[in-house]
């Protein structure tokens, strides 16, 4: 069998045996960078997080993905108790403290902080949030193309819990993940409540048929920003992309596929439920996608 690999999956740097850790206002040892077993994170996986990514000094799209933490904060009433400019320099200060220049990867979460007792109600928590930075040296390493197999979780409904949030409560995802991993894959092929094609359990899914690029029409998916500069990129370069409903019988037709995401940016899908797809290598229209993204990228970040 294959060896087992992930969408994360990332050089070993002994670097990060040494990271420095924001914790609540304080730079820490990782050893350090402890939490209350009351927290709301760690009790109910109640809090929003986000990935950043660090190319050449500067974390892309860094304002795109603050507005996005701050929405979801709002959207489950969440205080994170600072200014969107306080928690971007947090990042810097934390970037500053870790003598990062590229290639490193930050997790930034937000809780509702610890709780009085350890019970269910948001009105528990009454100490304020807690907020952590994790950020490493990552360089992303996958030595083949990622194999995906479709699983029986799907993304839900907005109102049991929207796929948009980017929330500590992923049990869905991991038990996608879980299941793909038992048949032999990588990452769970997620369906819609609807039956069709939508996202994998850690990130977005497109397909390439007859040089068009299809993607789920975004209802039940996290709205990757990542995601979202593939569309751009092909709409501003003449390749023709669609957010459409389809279904696995068009997905195993089609000529590429490829997950896009913080981490990786576009990783190329060889095999889909044991269906080789294409040639099962990275095809010419994800080549021509992750060069002009590479080009983004390097204005961004110039």
């Amino acid at each position: 069998m294959t060896e087992k690999m992930s969408t994360h999956q990332a050089e070993e740097d002994q670097r990060n045996e040494e990271i420095l850790i924001y914790l609540n206002g304080k730079i820490v040892p990782k050893a350090e960078a402890t939490v209350s077993v009351y927290d709301s994170g760690f009790m109910l996986g109640d809090g929003v997080w986000e990935g950043l990514r660090l190319y050449n000094g500067t974390w892309a799209f860094i304002d795109e993905h603050l507005n996005r933490l701050f929405e979801a904060a709002k959207a489950i009433d969440l205080d994170i108790g600072l200014t969107p400019e306080g928690v971007k320099q947090a990042v810097l200060d934390t970037q500053k403290a870790n003598g990062m220049t590229t290639d490193a990867h930050a997790r930034l979460m937000v809780t509702r902080g610890p709780k009085t007792r350890p019970f269910q109600h948001p009105s528990l928590s009454q100490q304020g949030p807690t907020m952590v930075i994790i950020m490493e040296h990552s360089r992303p390493h996958l030595p083949r193309p990622i194999r995906l197999a479709t699983v029986p979780h799907i993304r839900g409904l907005p109102m049991s819990q929207d796929p948009k949030l980017n929330s500590h409560s992923k049990l869905n995802c991991i038990l996608a993940c879980i299941a793909a991993e038992k048949a032999g894959a990588d990452e769970g092929l997620m369906l819609d409540v609807n039956g069709f094609v939508n996202t994998t359990n850690a990130c977005n899914f497109f397909i390439v048929r007859g040089g068009e690029v299809w993607t789920s029409t975004g209802d039940y998916c996290m709205n990757g920003i990542t995601r979202q500069k593939v569309i751009d990129l092909c709409r501003a370069n003449d390749i023709p992309v669609h957010e459409r409903n389809y279904s696995l019988v068009d997905t195993y037709g089609a000529d590429e596929a490829f997950l896009t995401g913080t981490f990786g940016a576009q990783t190329p899908v060889g095999d889909i439920d044991g269906r080789q797809i294409g040639t099962g290598e990275m095809g010419p229209v994800t080549k021509r996608i992750r060069a002009l993204y590479k080009g983004l990228i390097e204005q961004e970040c110039a």
